[in-house]
């Protein structure tokens, strides 16, 4: 007899979910958890940045009212007020997480748990446990490279325990975790370089809305330096950071984050000692199943390095719990996941970008729609929004959305039911506008 029929490594957005509609299907389920119930998306991720986020959008916002007929005699921003604010927030939702595992009476353990063998698990304070299945859902972590003086740096881990804003502040990367932070700074009032290797930022979106966002965000007044590497971060007497670059010119800041991806959790797992295989990048390797090559140990979440969102582990767990404890098996489906970069303005976009449409399937018609916001041209911001349908014009089937500016991600949701549905430009096209709406370009484009 085992102790447990799932035990489960991690209680992040995947493991919780998992233990949870396990525990449902009557199974007896335990979860090791080392740092705090939540995981990354709660604790330090997606929670916390998007209510920095919010945070941000009052400097425009405070901004715009006066020609809305708001007086605003003075604006001034206390960091201090918002990170607590936040912390609070992540204290309660972490309660929250935990209460929902012990009302599905899941055992939790606050401590490291390795594997010793395909059924075993050694928790750090001693005790050994068994169980039937074991699921490793220990998510992934920021990137940090090996060059003098990385002990400086902070990652998005750090962000937010600052205790003052930095004045100038280098964000090394430009994927969605750098351009988000780059748009947060910016509007709290730091002055903000984004330092790339290369002179594209986020590789994979659509090439149009990324374009978009450099020229906003370079008129917001983020430097960029393309093209160009660290060499080395040296602590001044002063408590500056000179930044010793190759490819530009040397850079003095108050702080400099790395945003230059994520690697899986895999170290000190144990993993060897159940003979669990690791792909190219440390990930374990899973099937369409989320089982290894051991058949009673599975992994779900970053930690497998599939698609590293929210919403996919939290799909991946739920999947792995129904199919082995609810006796209903079924897969998620990869294929027209949408996604948000939560920069100023944001980034949102599902199925084919443009590119990637040609390339997989030779013809394809575009429309779009470059406009102002309504509330944009009142304020008299110059900012302009960009929407665009990619088209598959042998068969008319909207197979990809795009879209930049106020609100895009709220927008998408419902818009990226039409192409996993996979409807036609026609059923676009028949569909009465909302006005005034910014969502009703959707439906406007010919």
């Amino acid at each position: 007899m085992m102790d447990y029929d799932l035990f489960v490594i991690g209680a992040g957005s995947g493991g919780v979910r998992a233990s949870r509609i396990a525990a449902s299907h009557g199974a007896k389920v335990a979860v090791a958890e080392e740092y705090r119930v939540g995981g990354t998306c709660v604790i330090r991720g997606c929670v916390p940045k998007k209510l920095l986020i919010y945070g941000a959008h009052f400097a425009e916002d405070l901004d715009d009212a006066a020609m809305f007929g708001w007086d605003v005699p003075e604006k001034r921003f206390d960091w201090a007020v918002l990170r607590d604010n936040v912390a609070a927030e992540v204290n309660r939702l972490e309660g929250l997480y935990g209460q929902t595992l012990g009302n599905h009476k899941v055992e939790i353990f606050h401590e490291r748990a390795t594997l010793v063998g395909p059924n075993e698990v050694k928790l750090a304070s001693g005790k050994t446990v068994t169980a039937d299945k074991i699921l490793i859902a220990t998510g992934a972590r920021p990137f940090l490279p090996d060059l003098p003086g990385i002990e400086h740096a902070i990652t998005s881990n750090e962000v937010f325990l600052l205790e003052e804003l930095p004045k100038r502040v280098v964000i090394a990367g430009a994927g969605y975790i750098a351009n988000e932070f780059a748009g947060i700074f910016n509007e709290f009032g730091s002055q903000v370089t984004v330092v790339n290797r290369s002179e594209t930022i986020l590789r994979g979106y659509d090439e149009q809305m990324r374009d978009r966002l450099l020229q906003i965000s370079m008129a917001k007044g983020i430097q960029y330096r393309f093209n160009s590497t660290f060499e080395r971060i040296e602590k001044q007497d002063d408590g500056s950071l000179k930044l010793v670059m190759k490819g530009c010119d040397d850079i003095i800041a108050d702080a400099v984050m790395f945003a230059t991806g994520r690697v899986p959790n895999v170290e000190g797992l144990g993993l060897e000692h159940a003979g669990v295989e690791l792909g190219d990048k440390g990930q374990i390797k899973v099937d369409e199943n989320s089982r290894t090559n051991v058949p009673n140990i599975f992994a779900v979440g970053d930690v497998t390095d599939r698609v590293q969102l929210t919403p996919v582990a939290i799909r991946e767990g739920h999947a792995f719990a129904d199919s082995q404890f609810g006796g209903n098996p079924w897969t998620v489906e990869y294929d027209a996941i949408p996604n948000a970069v939560f920069s100023h303005p944001p980034i949102a976009g599902v199925g084919l970008t443009e590119a990637q449409a040609r390339n997989k399937l030779g013809s394809v018609k575009t429309f779009t729609s470059d406009f102002r916001a309504m509330k944009n041209v009142l304020a008299g911001r110059n900012e302009r929004s960009l929407y665009k349908l990619v088209v598959d014009s042998s068969t008319d089937e909207v197979v990809g959305i795009h879209m930049i500016g106020p609100d895009a991600p709220e927008i998408l949701q419902a818009a990226a039911i039409a192409v996993k549905a996979r409807l036609k430009k026609a059923d676009f096209d028949r569909t009465m506008a909302l006005h005034p709406t910014m969502s009703e370009e959707l439906v406007l484009m010919r």
